[in-house]
């Protein structure tokens, strides 16, 4: 009897995210799939669905700054797979992807056999990246795994405020939006540039940007 297993899919754009469970039915014979179009819904998702086996995850969706999605993902819930599919198809954005802790990184170019192969291949618990660009990509450098690895320490609300932080909000603007008291702001903002090991909210502002992908270029 196969084993039945659970895809979060999630994707703002609802034609992507139909084919994406086309190519997620083609690789499992048996799979429960759970949509999700913002990344307050995937946060919500992997809540609903902690026995999830696998996200497939756009990197440019609606609350996302870039890796963020990623890397709130990887520390909120580390034992799902991540794998980023994205129409950002440049080497050293799947490096990236890959220092923040993706399990595969699939263009959103790719064929619909290519992503039920490599949505197999993840399953199964392998690493998958386009062949072509496989031999192209540098080892994960050990600073960029010390930043991953900082940043998935971070708990969801000092996480929210770090985005809120690169957004440009005070303290007491992030307090009113999160209904906390601006004590409790100060308190996360100081636990946030510990973790970081930067001394100013201009540093950790900095080093968030690193998050950053430039949004794919559509063409016509």
């Amino acid at each position: 009897m196969a084993l039945r297993h659970k895809i979060i899919v999630a994707d703002d754009h609802p034609l992507f995210r139909a084919a994406l469970q086309q190519a997620v039915r083609q690789a499992l014979s048996d799979v429960e799939i759970v949509e999700a179009d913002t990344l307050e819904a995937v946060h919500k998702a992997v809540a609903d669905h902690p026995d999830a086996d696998l996200i497939l995850l756009d990197l440019h969706m609606p609350g996302a700054h870039g890796f963020s999605g990623l890397v709130f993902l990887r520390g909120v819930n580390p034992g799902i797979p991540v794998v980023v599919v994205s129409g950002s198809e440049e080497t050293h954005v799947i490096r990236r992807a890959m220092d923040y802790g993706a399990s595969g990184f699939i263009p959103k170019s790719s064929s619909l056999d290519t992503i039920a192969a490599a949505i197999s291949q993840v399953i199964q618990g392998e690493v998958w990246i386009p062949p072509e660009v496989a031999d192209g990509l540098d080892e994960i450098s050990e600073e960029e795994a010390r930043f991953a690895e900082a940043l998935a320490s971070l708990t969801p609300q000092q996480f929210r405020v770090l985005s809120m932080l690169t957004e440009g909000l005070l303290n007491k603007q992030i307090a009113y939006e999160l209904q906390v008291s601006e004590a409790t702001i100060k308190a996360h903002v100081t636990a946030i540039l510990r973790k970081l090991g930067v001394h100013s909210r201009t540093q950790a502002v900095i080093a968030a940007k690193r998050l950053e992908v430039e949004a794919p270029r559509v063409s016509g």
